[in-house]
């Protein structure tokens, strides 16, 4: 009898000892609360385009490496649509992501729903959260609405229904917001991944095309089940009243690529600093990039855009306001246009924008002066005696200040500037004394950053 009392407490410590085990194990993983403003101040966007990102092109392969970009100091993790592509008018032999045939599946070319779970979960566990690409301007040709929902289509003067008017995507069906059953459907097919799948938001393909009362009504109900961030791939600031958290900084973009070009200078780009202020209200965020999926397929690589620029444009993108995207393959200096309907595959090997992207991205992190959300840190302009060539301006919050300074041109610049004080290199960690008459040079291209 003494021998069974015995073994029954053995078999009780020995469970409670793997129950405590199995308990510490949860609490070693640490997943994100919902996005919250806060996250915002110093989020860093990564683009991920799963089809070209490894040779197998799968959100298994990706999911490996989410967290190595905790490196980069990445905080949301966007995903290029992962829906089926449908397979009527396609173009080139795998089609585009954009023309989508059900918003509900996943396409097998990628993986499977467990596997997009397994990276929204993986994301999750390293402090990031997951946005997924949404399309609802138009679907693919062959989506399941075509049939059972012709009603929900725009068609021209004959009945037919017709792609989007006035582009080239012939691969797709343009959608009518005239019908409200079509809007709900959109609506409960986004809240689909928001429940099954616990994403944290969308960023919205041309989503200027589609009627900013729909995006209102929509993003209010998914905010009813979690906090969400929405992107929106569009400029105008009324998407930003009561729908969208960050569009697309283009009109920053182009200039940075002119200026790279020779076709503009500084002052083009203080234009636009002026004409963010006017634009926007103070808590609207803007995204900033020197590529994305757009460039580099169709406009060029950020090294035949920019050339020599590139690197002073990379970490202009993370001083100005807003907040830096990281597109797939530019943390590994790639200097190839994606194939964008075909399979592809990026070079993963580190040359030298990792370890810049890596010491901008701790200067995002813990300087308030880069603060890039909804309680953005100030912009305020440096007049230098060349105000064509030379860009200087100072960010400054709740005590944190950083000068940014750079020769934006082909030829080396001697210049004097208005700026005084002793500041501290970021890079270098020198020490220099600022005056108003005293001479300073930059090489073509050169920048800095300093603690002030």
């Amino acid at each position: 009898m003494k021998k069974l009392i015995y073994l029954l407490v053995v078999i009780i410590v020995l469970i409670s000892c793997k129950t405590e085990k199995k308990e510490n194990m949860k609490e070693e993983i640490k997943t994100v609360a919902s996005i919250s403003d806060e996250d915002l101040e110093t989020a860093i966007i990564y683009e991920a385009n799963i089809r070209q990102y490894s040779v197998e092109g799968t959100f298994n392969e990706f999911t490996k490496d989410i967290p190595q970009l905790k490196e980069l100091g990445v905080k949301i993790i966007w995903v290029m649509p992962i829906y089926p592509i449908s397979t009527t008018k396609s173009k080139g032999t795998l089609g585009s992501y954009y023309a989508i045939s059900d918003y509900t599946k996943v396409n097998p070319e990628f993986g499977n729903l467990e596997d997009v779970k397994a990276l929204v979960k993986t994301a999750h566990e390293n402090g990031m959260f997951v946005i997924l690409d949404w399309v609802a301007n138009h679907t693919g040709w062959n989506h399941v609405w075509l049939k059972e929902h012709p009603e929900y289509y725009t068609k021209n003067e004959a009945g037919e229904i017709t792609h989007t008017v006035g582009t080239d995507w012939t691969d797709v069906a343009d959608l009518n917001y005239d019908n409200q059953e079509m809007r709900a459907e959109m609506l409960e097919d986004m809240k689909y991944w928001v429940n099954e799948v616990d994403v944290d938001g969308f960023r919205c393909d041309v989503a200027g095309m589609v009627p900013v009362d729909f995006w209102e009504h929509t993003v209010a109900e998914l905010k009813k089940i979690k906090p969400v961030f929405m992107l929106a791939e569009a400029w105008e600031s009324n998407l930003l009243e009561n729908a969208f958290d960050m569009n697309y900084g283009w009109d920053t973009h182009h200039r940075m690529n002119h200026i790279a070009k020779g076709e503009e200078n500084v002052k083009n780009w203080d234009a636009r600093m002026a004409q963010i202020d006017t634009l926007y209200a103070d808590d609207d965020i803007l995204m900033n990039f020197v590529t994305n999926h757009d460039e580099n397929s169709w406009n060029g690589t950020v090294k035949e855009r920019m050339g020599d620029a590139s690197e002073a444009m990379l970490a202009l993108s993370y001083c100005a306001p807003g907040m830096p995207l990281i597109y797939s393959g530019q943390e590994y200096d790639m200097n190839k246009r994606l194939l964008f309907f075909e399979k592809d595959t990026i070079n993963k090997q580190k040359g030298k924008v990792w370890p810049l992207m890596q010491k901008l991205a701790e200067l995002k992190k813990n300087n308030k002066a880069l603060n890039g959300g909804k309680n953005a840190a100030s912009y305020s302009k440096i007049q230098s005696s060349d105000n064509e060539n030379i860009l200087i301006f100072s960010r400054e919050k709740e005590g944190d200040k950083i000068t940014f300074m750079a020769n934006l041109s082909k030829n080396d610049v001697e210049f004097t500037s208005e700026k005084e004080g002793e500041s501290v290199d970021f890079f270098t960690n020198e020490k220099i004394n600022f005056l108003k008459d005293k001479k300073i040079f930059l090489k073509a291209w050169e920048y800095k950053i300093f603690f002030d």
